[in-house]
């Protein structure tokens, strides 16, 4: 059987990642995008009184030790959360960079940095890596939560290419089309933090196929006010016990 001519031409230019296809297509940004599609779903909804991020946490074996840190959850700042989906040694990398915009723009102007200019920061350095010989794009999609003075609070999706946009609820990882349908139906902009975290956890029993959904197999942090006057906003991991009582809403 002769390879389909399509199939060829993806053959002939897959194998660097500054070469554009005739088509116009650069295939390992695609097949990077497509890596993404089978990591752990990640879904993020913005509320007017806060944004909540909520990821699956794969169990690899039941005799693996599990670390107190997050791998899908990071803090970058008090007013910034990322979820990850994709390869979590290429997120830990950006993390550490995004961390460190974050703190020399704190140190240069005493303020907290914009969402949206950290956001930028960061895309351009995965845009970076589609553009230049010798290196592969990043295998990994962020959901960006966050809150500054200026726009409150936003979320961004981010891929492998270096491309972002503002969303009001989106979903990434396996599974992310029929995430988004349900969030589609579902969302509405009068919704309060709560009732973001319960559609979060129904999104993600969809996404995972499951018929019960068990809190170790969800993380979930929120982005909200506080009640301090020193920092407006709060970033705050959900306890087991929320997670499990949000678990037992959805399964009921």
């Amino acid at each position: 059987r002769q390879p389909s001519k399509t199939r060829l031409m993806a053959r002939r230019y897959d194998s660097h990642t500054t070469t554009f296809s005739p088509e116009g297509r650069l295939y390992q940004v695609e097949y990077a995008m497509e890596a993404i599609s089978h990591a752990g779903a990640a879904v993020g909804i913005r509320t007017n009184s806060g944004v909540v991020l909520a990821a699956e946490k794969k169990i690899l074996s039941k005799l693996l030790e599990t670390g107190v840190a997050s791998e899908k959850m990071h803090k970058l700042a008090d007013h910034i959360a990322v979820a990850v989906a994709g390869v979590n040694s290429d997120a830990n990398l950006l993390m550490n960079s995004a961390r460190l915009f974050a703190q020399r723009y704190a140190l240069s102007y005493s303020e907290p940095v914009p969402v949206e200019q950290l956001v930028h920061s960061l895309c351009d350095q995965k845009q970076g890596y589609t553009q230049f010989g010798g290196l592969r794009p990043f295998g990994v999609s962020f959901l960006f939560a966050g809150w500054d003075k200026d726009c409150g609070f936003q979320l961004y999706q981010s891929d492998p290419s270096g491309n972002y946009a503002g969303w009001t609820a989106t979903a990434i990882g396996a599974n992310s089309q029929a995430a988004h349908s349900i969030l589609k139906a579902d969302y509405t902009e009068t919704m309060n933090v709560l009732d973001a975290k319960k559609l979060a956890v129904k999104v993600l029993k969809q996404t995972m196929d499951s018929t019960t959904l068990l809190p170790e197999k969800v993380e979930m942090c929120e982005i909200a006010f506080s009640n301090t006057e020193a920092c407006p906003v709060h970033f705050r991991v959900l306890s087991p016990n929320e997670l499990m009582n949000l678990c037992g809403e959805v399964n009921k």
